[in-house]
């Protein structure tokens, strides 16, 4: 028999925490997905696999795993009885995008010391009260994370230049609740439409539809932190009625938008 997932999220009064996400999964498995923070990984039980920029990466239990964001990637159980992780998702303030490329290349780090620190800033964001020494554990921990992947910058690489798959995702991100059709991007961004697929499916390892619901599950997650309801945040983001939203959560998540909102933090 499959256990249900156990999940509980919630959002620190630490800022650079956009929020903490523990989990312990026996089949899901996320498909492709992309987020626009960070996703600091630790696994206690069981490991991941997973693809991201195109390669196969796993997560062993002595690893820390720094995704990145606008990186796509998916994920599932590396062994039969599944994985325990924790997760933390931290916005640019703490890492800005010049580290996406180096983290994209090797997400993987094998640091005990970076592993114990990770592990117990965890423990410090599940009481309350305990925000100074979240942030200065934060602090700690990002300042060793610059220090692995600053020695990755590449020097004197010019930025890539602008294309249609870029111009799309500008586009989706500014119509992240409305949408936008097919034909209507293509015109927007002068490109024909199957060109504008192949194009964005090719640069960013994810096809357009894919990405749209994945940000609109991101924001969905945001808000239903803040304590909103599930049938009005799936409008607000862009689905259309809460079963819709609830078919792309379960999927991207592991649980339904209802179970996800409902279990209270640690301590709290």
């Amino acid at each position: 028999m499959v256990g249900r997932p156990e999940i509980t999220a919630w959002r620190p009064r630490v800022p650079g925490v956009v929020e903490v996400f523990h989990a312990h999964f026996t089949e899901h498995a996320y498909p492709m997905h992309v987020h626009d923070v960070w996703t600091l990984l630790i696994v206690d039980d069981g490991a991941v696999r997973y693809d991201l920029n195109r390669r196969e990466h796993g997560t062993p239990h002595d690893t820390v795993s720094l995704l990145p964001p606008q990186v796509p990637h998916n994920g599932e159980p590396a062994t039969a009885h599944g994985f325990r992780k924790r997760v933390l998702y931290l916005d640019l303030t703490r890492l800005d995008e010049t580290f996406i490329g180096p983290a994209a290349d090797a997400p993987d780090m094998a640091d005990p010391l970076l592993r114990r620190r990770v592990a117990q800033l965890h423990a410090a964001l599940a009481h309350p009260g305990e925000e100074l020494e979240a942030e200065s554990r934060l602090t700690l921990i990002t300042e060793r994370l610059r220090g692995t992947l600053r020695p990755r910058l590449a020097k004197d690489t010019p930025p890539p230049a602008r294309g249609v798959a870029h111009d799309l995702r500008d586009l989706l991100d500014d119509r992240l609740r409305t949408g936008v059709t097919l034909n209507e991007a293509a015109e927007l961004v002068h490109a024909h439409p199957a060109h504008l697929v192949r194009s964005f499916s090719s640069a960013y390892g994810i096809a357009p539809h894919q990405y749209l619901t994945a940000r609109r599950v991101e924001r969905a997650r945001r808000l239903l932190l803040d304590g909103r309801r599930p049938a009005e945040v799936a409008t607000e983001v862009g689905f259309h009625d809460q079963a819709h939203l609830t078919r792309h959560f379960k999927r991207l998540v592991g649980t339904t938008p209802g179970r996800y909102a409902s279990r209270p933090a640690p301590g709290r």
